[in-house]
């Protein structure tokens, strides 16, 4: 009998086994729904972004190390300024703090897993779309070249002709999304699933910043989406809500942003 099993396991490749071992891999964490695994996948993109950033920012220095350099050309420079500061708030710090939020509030609350699992897994993959679309700009026509607030009338395609702003748009709109799904599952999961006899005063300092930040994060990024989506109107179907020539306000886009850039 162990003689029969020996000679099917010789009989059997080792390297189809370790191929289907490491395909079975990818696929569970291509689908997991696991609150600790989702943190880490929150935390590889965080990592990308941050690489990312700071690879722009090198370039920048490098542009800026001595007076009348030549090293890149004036729109290459203001792409990278753009990307830099939108790679480094947008991608950069939220993946971070929604890679803590998952690995640590569940099992400080007591709870299982978040609230909505399967929505968890979708906001860091709507997340991660958004982010990798806006940074395809760069191999796609340009990138954003408006700033990381991207003002109007820079970002009107009066003054930014290629399609790198439409990338800004809609790649943002597409990661603000999944911010906006992950502060709404944290918010549900705080409220509804702590353990028996913890009250909102008992629970721990991180659980109530991971609540105000989720409580902020509800009520500042439908203000962006709204903003970006106007000006996408503007760029594409050639609506006037930031064009002046046409009764259009451009300080309108700086209210929308800050309102919700300041919280």
């Amino acid at each position: 009998m162990a003689q029969t099993a020996q000679s099917l396991n010789h009989a059997r490749p080792p390297e189809a086994g370790h191929s289907v071992k490491r395909h079975t891999g990818l696929m569970d964490w291509i689908t997991t729904v696991d609150h600790k695994k989702i943190a880490i996948l929150y935390l590889w993109a965080g990592g990308l972004f941050f690489g990312i950033g700071g690879l722009e920012a090198i370039l920048i220095r490098i542009q800026l190390i001595k007076p009348m350099n030549t090293f890149l050309d004036a729109q290459k420079f203001n792409e990278l300024i753009t990307m830099h500061g939108t790679t480094m708030i947008f991608l950069g710090v939220m993946p971070v703090i929604f890679a803590l939020m998952n690995a640590v509030i569940p099992l400080q609350i007591g709870a299982r897993d978040v609230a909505f699992p399967f929505l968890n897994a979708l906001g860091f993959w709507t997340f991660l779309f958004g982010g990798i679309l806006l940074n395809l700009s760069w191999i796609m026509g340009g990138a954003p070249d408006a700033g990381w607030t991207s003002y109007t009338p820079l970002s009107t395609s009066t003054y930014s002709a290629t399609h790198g702003v439409d990338f800004y748009t809609i790649g943002l709109q597409i990661a603000g999304l999944g911010t906006l799904i992950g502060g709404i599952n944290f918010l549900a999961t705080i409220i509804t699933m702590r353990a028996p006899g913890m009250s909102y005063m008992r629970m721990p300092m991180f659980a109530w910043t991971t609540f105000i930040t989720s409580a902020i994060i509800l009520f500042a990024f439908p203000a962006i989406t709204v903003g970006l989506v106007l000006l996408t109107f503007d760029r594409f179907l050639g609506a006037n809500f930031f064009e002046v020539g046409a009764g259009g306000n451009p300080v309108l886009w700086q209210h929308i942003f800050w309102i919700f850039g300041h919280p």
